[in-house]
């Protein structure tokens, strides 16, 4: 499998190396300083890159026919574009707040968690997530998907990282040196206290989630999650 890589930061890093261990070639390793010259050539492109660029180096792709794995994140508020061009381009998309096998096992307990505690009103949920100071957005991807699964099954309408509602899903937000990303779900009541949390030790699993997910949508057509290439649908 021909991959491009559309952002050759410390991701892009990664997973080169696991898409060469893999037996795949890189064909572009597109950041600021270069074109998209070889993209053309990409059977898959793979874009971890800056929210400011995410749209064009997608756009971009999905013009040329070629399917993109995408996991940056900051740039949603145009996902609904890139979804329009994907079905007039009859195209594959996916994107993923995050490729960890086990952040998306962590995904489905905090949806099943929500659920359950829905009806116990004394419970007060809120969440806590950590990554390193490089990481432009605030609150990390995946923290905005674990609010957004609580928030579709309890009666919060919200998240909010600073001067929270009674309505509001509150995200502690922490940038420290070398975190990869740790997230917590708190359920906090007078007689007790439930915590759900997920730790990444390195970089690797995003990586791995990553080639796997390309390797995965070749030849497939519409719009995915990682949902689809795990096969976690109920």
């Amino acid at each position: 499998m021909k991959i491009a890589l559309l952002g050759y930061g410390k991701m892009g890093k990664v997973i080169e190396r696991i898409a060469l261990e893999r037996g795949h070639e890189i064909v572009l390793k597109k950041d600021e300083h270069n074109t998209f010259d070889g993209l053309e050539k990409a059977d898959v492109a793979i874009d971890f890159s800056a929210p400011s660029v995410a749209v064009e180096n997608i756009s971009t792709a999905i013009n040329h026919g070629i399917p993109v794995i995408s996991g940056t994140t900051g740039w949603l508020e145009n996902y609904h574009q890139i979804e329009r061009l994907c079905n007039e381009k009859n195209a594959a998309f996916l994107y993923g707040s995050n490729f960890s096998l086990g952040v998306n096992l962590f995904f489905e307990l905090n949806d099943y968690l929500a659920k359950m505690m829905a009806k116990f009103k004394d419970y007060k949920v809120s969440m806590e997530e950590i990554h390193h100071i490089h990481k432009l957005d605030k609150p990390s991807g995946t923290a905005i998907s674990l609010a957004n699964a609580v928030i579709n099954r309890t009666d919060k309408n919200n998240w909010a990282i600073e001067n929270p509602k009674e309505d509001d899903v509150f995200i502690d937000v922490k940038r420290i040196d070398d975190v990869p990303g740790t997230h917590s779900v708190f359920y906090n009541s007078d007689v007790d206290f439930i915590e759900i949390k997920h730790v990444a030790h390195n970089r690797e699993g995003f990586a791995l989630g990553a080639v796997i997910a390309s390797e995965w949508i070749i030849g497939k057509k519409g719009i995915f999650s990682m949902k689809d290439v795990l096969d976690l649908h109920k």
